[in-house]
Formats: C-alpha cells, sequence, structure tokens
C-alpha cells in the first residue's frame, strides 16, 4: 500500500536577508540558492524519506528546471511515472525571502502547476485502489482538488487536505470530502473569516471547520503548538523546541509526519505529535526539500524529545 500527493511541483529560488522588505523597499540579501520545492513535491519527499512507498501526480514544464524536479524526487525515493511534462508552460517556480528568524515571503509562479486538470485525475484515480490516503494543496487549481477527493471518497482512501496558499473562496462542498484538514494560523482565519492567533481561537477555528463536514480539523500554530479536533476529542500537542533556521517546509514536513504516522497504524493523537516532530525539525534547516528529515534522524528526534 501507498501513499499518493497531487500537487505542486516548483523549483524554489531562494534569498537570505537581514529582514524581510516592506512594501517598495530594495534590500541587500545575503545569500542565494535553488532548491526543489512546490507544497505537493514537498510532502511526497518528506513521505518518501520516512520509508513510506509515495506516488507524485502532478505537472512539470518541458524545460529544465522539470527534469530537474523529477529527478530530485527520484533521487527521494518518490515514484514519478504520473507526473506529465506540458510541453506549452514552464515549471512552477517560487520566489521565497528568508530572514534571520526564519520567517518567509513566498511568491508562487504556478506554471504547469496551474494547468493541473481532469486527465491528472484519471492517472490519479488508477492509483487509489492501493492507497491509504490522499494528499491535497492549494497550489494547483481548485476544481481539480474537488475532482481528485471525489475521487478518493469513491475509492475509500483518506483525503488529508493542506489549505495552502490561503484561500477564503474554498467551494463549500470541498470540506464533507476531507478526512484531516491541516491549515496554518493564517490560512485557518482566511477559511473561517475571523483571526486565528493562539489555542482558543484555534479551537473555534477547528470546530468551524467541523461544522462545515471537516471530519478531523488539525490548526498548525507554529511555535505555539498544535490544535486537533475530532468527533470525540479537541486535544493540544506542544511543539518541539528548536532553533528555527527557515520555516519555508515545515507545514509540509508536518503533514508527511501525520501521513506517515496513520500509514503506519498508529492513532491521530500519535500522528499529530509525528507531525510536529517532521515539521520543527525541517524548521531548523534552509530550504524546502533539503530540509526534509530522513527516518534516521526522525527516529533520532523522536527519541530525544520522548
Amino acid at each position: 500500500m501507498s501513499i499518493i500527493v497531487l500537487g505542486s511541483i516548483n523549483i524554489d529560488l531562494v534569498a537570505t536577508t537581514p529582514r524581510l522588505p516592506v512594501a517598495g523597499e530594495t534590500l541587500l540579501g545575503q545569500d542565494f540558492f535553488k532548491a526543489s520545492g512546490g507544497k505537493g513535491a514537498n510532502q511526497a519527499v518528506a513521505l518518501a524519506r520516512l520509508g513510506i512507498p509515495t506516488h507524485m501526480v502532478g505537472r512539470v514544464g518541458g524545460d529544465s528546471f522539470g527534469e530537474e524536479l523529477v529527478n530530485s524526487l527520484q533521487e527521494s525515493g518518490v515514484r514519478t511515472e504520473n507526473i506529465f511534462v506540458d510541453e506549452t508552460v514552464s515549471s512552477g517556480v517560487a520566489i521565497i525571502a528568508v530572514d534571520v528568524r526564519g520567517e518567509n515571503q513566498i511568491i508562487v509562479i504556478p506554471g504547469a502547476n496551474g494547468h493541473v486538470n481532469e486527465e491528472d485525475i484519471k492517472r490519479l484515480s488508477h492509483l487509489l485502489p492501493e492507497a491509504t490516503a490522499l494528499l491535497l494543496q492549494f497550489e494547483i487549481p481548485i476544481p481539480t482538488v474537488v475532482l481528485a477527493a471525489q475521487a478518493a471518497q469513491v475509492a475509500g482512501v483518506t483525503v488529508i487536505l493542506d489549505p495552502a496558499p490561503a484561500n477564503k473562496d474554498v467551494p463549500k462542498e470541498l470540506y464533507p470530502l476531507v478526512d484531516i484538514i491541516t491549515p496554518n494560523e493564517v490560512e485557518a482565519g482566511q477559511l473561517v473569516g475571523f483571526p486565528v492567533d493562539g489555542e482558543d481561537s484555534a479551537r473555534k477555528a477547528a470546530t468551524v471547520l467541523r461544522q462545515w463536514g471537516v471530519k478531523n480539523a488539525i490548526v498548525k500554530l507554529g511555535a505555539k503548538g498544535v490544535v486537533c479536533a475530532t468527533a470525540e476529542e479537541t486535544f493540544f500537542v506542544p511543539a518541539f523546541p528548536v532553533r528555527t533556521v527557515d520555516t519555508t517546509a515545515a507545514g509540509d514536513a508536518f503533514n508527511g509526519g501525520l501521513a506517515a504516522a496513520l500509514h503506519e497504524g498508529l492513532s491521530l493523537h500519535q500522528a499529530v505529535v509525528w507531525g510536529a516532530a517532521a515539521g520543527a525539525i525541517a524548521a531548523t534547516k534552509p530550504g524546502a526539500q533539503p530540509s526534509l528529515p530522513d527516518k534516521i534522524t526522525f527516529d533520532g528526534f523522536l527519541m530525544a524529545h520522548s
């Protein structure tokens, strides 16, 4: 059995700066590097590095970035047969600024990711009978996300949705198709229409998301921890204390750890702990996919913080 990820595949162009710029300001940066990224690809790599058989479904452009991105996924152990090379567009690009505190600003140019459509759902559908979960995000067209969630629900496959980047115009028919939703504070606030800035407001947001049909709502609060609401309970998991370097892929690492734990048959509570651990490790290193932990690093971290 495997996990499927349908989502974005980007090249990340990363600049480090003393602080993040304000509108109209030019800053001198410190360093620049290029890395493989995209929320979908990041989550696929997070899973594969934790030893979970993982299929990536999505699109890259017919350019040098596209070839580089597919090769990078393969090197991490992700199955890439269902990635379509779209010769009509460029590959997706993310332009990222990261400051000394590890906070970031990101501009995403979708490229091929914006063309993911019903044809990609067909490629996905033949994988569903052998899958335990489908991971989705919002860096591909939302109508395609809805179609994928519908296909997964029919096949009895768990749907895990990371509603990022934040979008206040999510169709209401998507929520009942979602088994687990995992917004951060900003994304949760955009979805529910009120500020989410701590445990109390996260609990309220999670309750609203469940009222809309989501089976389990997880709100990620960064260094403040994680709130999870289910039909039976609402619980809080504290964050692991680490020295933050770059939070770029911490949310993707969280989803990878969460899905990996569920794939291994662990409880949702333990899965949230795995997600928090994976996210914490990722925040200690620069870049997106370069920061995602392998199984040895992950197991060692959990043991050291047990």
